[in-house]
């Protein structure tokens, strides 16, 4: 019997997973780990320890728990939190923390520069992506501007995925869909690097090399071997962010197929006919030749759900404090007894793209109680995600099929509040383990073991959240004044910034 092993790196928890030839899940383990943020809108992980330490924690766990021979495992996937920038050197050591995705600003003085002198115009034409929060290119400009001293030591620029498969086998590689984020340093239509709208950014040859995420990257060294308990010369491929992972985990296989992804962030991505090209998207070819995809987010969600419990339920144990919160939710009514929530505690990605904007709970009177403010935080996240998939919409790419994924769609109160909302239902496979599953999947693909329709198979529907059409219209009534909410406040809101 052969096995396929998948580890995915989020923002708080690394999850792995042995599955079988038939996809049936074998083992699985977890380890948390911290977000850090030394100081506002910035947002990192350790490498050593919360990429590298939990994939060794995890996979030496599931080996022992699995008792499963080594060389039965085919094939390894990783994938990790994306985009991300971490320099290393020469010997592929961290020289910093790593930066994390679209939620960490540090970039926005880079981000306007650039875009200023290249022009928003000529950077979708060619990139496909306008520069925003979640772009690589303006983190590494940060890096050479505030920290020369590090820059100038720095081999080559990773990203967390890379990291963890250059641990692993010793090569420096990337695939398409994550290169695509380098922006503006990657050409979508070439699928390649190019300097030719940024030639003071970075040397080309400090980039990993793309290639395609099923790709065999190399094999396990023994030093690697040695460290995680796999066996030496078990095949590596090249790997992906997590939230592409997680997309095909779930079925996302053809044009018009859109996964939404309930985690620490919302995080989107519907494939599509051909090339996006709008300010408010973010695009990427997608993991195979031919096919392109539409991403977008939300900037928190989960990590709003985080920080709500540990503000306000800190008598909770840990273990069950969001379980009891829901409780206390689902006894307030649908609307939150009149509150509106702005989630943009981080700033905000789709599709507004600023970093100056607030979180904001509006509304209150002394008749509200904690559930009706974790409600109402549900709520706010869900009408965000409505308003990106009125984004999808106004670009004439209205999702077919929504398959949900993440610890959200265990939330009933919150996956049926973003149906009620957004009037759209939501598919949800058997397995939401999420993206180490997809790795795992993707590991037997690249060995022959198994083909992109096969995921039908391995992980069948299992329910689905239908739109209530009365609740929709009562939630229309509160998602028209969500969305005047940011225009109105949107000046005081980048004025506290000055304060």
């Amino acid at each position: 019997m052969k096995h396929y092993l998948g580890v995915d790196i989020g923002t708080f928890e690394t999850k792995g997973v042995i599955v079988d030839q038939g996809g049936r899940i074998v083992a699985t383990a977890a380890r948390p780990h911290q977000m850090l943020v030394p100081q506002p809108g910035w947002a990192e992980h350790r490498p050593e320890e919360d990429w590298w330490g939990d994939f060794v924690f995890v996979t030496r766990k599931m080996l022992a728990d699995s008792r499963i021979a080594p060389s039965t495992i085919a094939a390894v996937g990783a994938s990790a939190i994306g985009p991300c920038m971490l320099p290393v050197d020469a010997d592929g050591a961290p020289l910093m923390n790593g930066v994390l995705y679209g939620i960490d600003t540090r970039a926005a003085e880079e981000i306007e520069t650039l875009t200023q002198r290249i022009g928003v115009d000529r950077l979708i034409e060619t990139c496909g992506n306008a520069l925003t929060s979640q772009s690589v290119g303006p983190k590494i400009l940060w890096l050479k501007n505030k920290r020369p001293d590090l820059f100038a030591k720095t081999h080559k620029i990773l990203t967390s995925t890379t990291y963890l498969v250059h641990r692993l086998t010793d090569r420096f590689v990337i695939d398409h869909y994550s290169a695509g984020s380098t922006s503006p340093l990657y050409l979508p239509d070439r699928l390649a690097y190019s300097d030719e709208l940024a030639s003071d950014i970075v040397a080309l040859d400090k980039l990993p090399e793309p290639a395609w995420t099923t790709d065999i990257a190399g094999t396990v060294t023994q030093r690697a071997a040695d460290e995680t308990g796999l066996a030496a010369g078990t095949p590596v491929i090249v790997g992906t962010i997590d939230a592409a992972a997680e997309a095909l985990s779930v079925g996302v296989l053809k044009p018009g197929d859109m996964m939404l992804m309930y985690g620490s962030t919302i995080f989107i991505i519907e494939i599509t006919p051909q090339r996006v090209a709008d300010s408010r998207l973010w695009y990427a070819p997608w993991l195979f030749p031919g096919q392109h995809a539409s991403m977008s987010g939300l900037a928190t969600s989960g990590t709003l759900t985080h920080w709500f419990r540990q503000q306000f339920a800190r008598e909770l144990d840990p273990d069950t404090a969001i379980i009891t919160l829901t409780q206390e939710a689902e006894k307030s009514p649908p609307g939150s007894k009149g509150l509106v929530v702005l989630p943009y505690f981080s700033g905000e990605r789709t599709p507004i793209h600023d970093p100056q904007a607030k979180g904001m709970i509006f509304g209150l009177n002394l008749t509200h109680e904690r559930g009706d403010l974790f409600r109402a935080l549900l709520e706010g996240i869900a009408c965000g995600t409505n308003h990106i998939f009125e984004t999808y919409a106004d670009v004439g790419q209205e999702p077919a099929k929504i398959f949900a994924v993440g610890g959200g769609t265990k939330n009933r109160v919150w996956a049926q509040a973003t149906s009620d909302i957004s009037g759209r239902a939501q598919i949800v496979r058997e397995k939401t383990i999420g993206a180490s599953y997809g790795d795992a999947f993707l590991a037997a693909m690249a060995v022959g073991d198994a083909k992109a329709a096969d995921i039908e198979q391995w992980n069948p529907v299992a329910t689905t959240f239908a739109p209530d059409p009365a609740l929709h219209d009562h939630y229309a009534k509160l998602y028209r004044i969500f969305r005047d909410l940011y225009p109105a406040t949107r000046g005081g809101m980048a004025a506290l910034d000055s304060i």
